[in-house]
């Protein structure tokens, strides 16, 4: 489950684009473009300059996030190792698999990010201290 995978399980992902003189449309369907079915959908928007989202790690939840507008970062730690996802375009997401801590930083003015997720919201599925995400990780190993 969750507690074995690594940031090298996560991917940035294409999505279709379809061009057209009024616009570019880009189609995000369940198992298709995104890998499992999406059971909610949130965005985050109006982050203060300098601030950090995230900081904590689902035991069974996947993501699929995108910069529907503007940038941001994206760390990922799987508690031995870490990688850094950059997101600027519309068409471009990063999959976050179950059991990877994430922090999002360095948000552009006016930047908007999306997330597609695979279960509705349960505070039992967050990891929200650091230490706890080590000790999770190395549980049954």
């Amino acid at each position: 489950m969750g507690k074995f995978n690594s940031v090298f399980d996560c991917k940035i992902v294409q999505f279709p684009v379809i061009h057209n003189r009024s616009g570019n449309i880009t189609p995000v369907q369940n198992n298709i473009e995104v890998p499992f079915d999406i059971q909610r959908v949130y965005y985050l928007y109006d982050v203060p300059g300098g601030a950090d989202r995230g900081g904590h790690a689902h035991k069974s939840l996947q993501q699929l996030i995108i910069a529907a507008s503007g940038s941001f970062d994206i760390t990922l730690d799987d508690g031995e190792n870490k990688r850094v996802f950059s997101l600027n375009r519309p068409n471009v997401g990063l999959f976050l698999c179950s059991g990877i801590w994430r922090v999002i930083s360095n948000f552009s003015s006016g930047a908007i990010c999306l997330v597609l997720a695979s279960l509705k919201y349960g505070e039992n599925d967050y990891i929200r201290q650091y230490d706890d995400f080590i000790a999770y990780k190395k549980s049954g190993l």
